[in-house]
């Protein structure tokens, strides 16, 4: 069983372990309390699960890179990895939406810059340009796709497993961002958008753009 495919994403593997044993001195020492730490144990195993998820064939289809719901869609100019106009979706995490991050698209890694920042609440509109954040740029034949990961107010741990020069096939997992956040990916103009502000997506899962077609 790999990393990918692992019903716990292995970042939370740690946490587990720790409230485990401490469940266990409590349940032997102080009933009450282990109470409640058997119930950080369940969350933290719920906040951390890593669901299979069927992935879409299909190279000209843009996946959303996580759970959560739209904030926006919006035109903007994209200089650090698209060199251009771009498109840009915001997607927000609440702790009860799975945390694991995706690939949109099928491609090499070929940029990754983490910027550090602060902890605003990620649904501020300017949380992006302020806060914590780590980007991963994925190049996709012809397309180049950009994803953004950014911590909030809760979280406060960009993990990003993929490497400059390495692969990622569509709907792969790259990384996580720990207890509620934001996902942003741009895309090259003339990609088609299909999802709007207030839709719900999945990670892997969800077509929300679509390259145009080979000519």
């Amino acid at each position: 069983m790999t990393r990918e495919t692992f019903p716990i994403a292995t970042a939370g593997l740690a946490y587990l372990v720790v409230l485990a044993a401490v469940t266990g001195i409590f349940y032997w020492s102080y009933k009450p309390v282990s109470v409640v730490t058997a119930s950080l144990f369940v969350f933290t195993a719920y906040f951390f699960r890593n669901p299979k998820r069927t992935i879409p064939k299909d190279s000209r289809a843009v996946l959303s890179p996580a759970d959560g719901v739209v904030m926006s869609v919006e035109r903007v100019h994209e200089d650090r990895f698209i060199g251009g106009p771009a498109l840009k979706v915001s997607i927000f995490l609440s702790i009860f939406n799975v945390h694991v991050n995706r690939s949109p698209v099928a491609g090499e890694v070929r940029y990754i810059r983490y910027v550090p920042g602060k902890f605003l609440p990620a649904f501020k509109s300017h949380a992006s340009e302020i806060n914590e954040r780590n980007y991963v740029g994925i190049e996709a034949d012809e397309f180049r796709v950009l994803v953004c990961q950014v911590t909030g107010f809760i979280a406060r741990r960009i993990v990003c497993y993929a490497k400059e020069g390495g692969r990622l096939e569509q709907g792969q997992m790259f990384g996580i961002i720990k207890f509620g956040s934001c996902t942003e990916i741009y895309v090259p103009e003339g990609v088609e958008v299909l999802v709007s502000p207030g839709e719900s997506v999945k990670g892997g899962e969800t077509v929300i753009g679509r390259f145009p077609d080979e000519n």
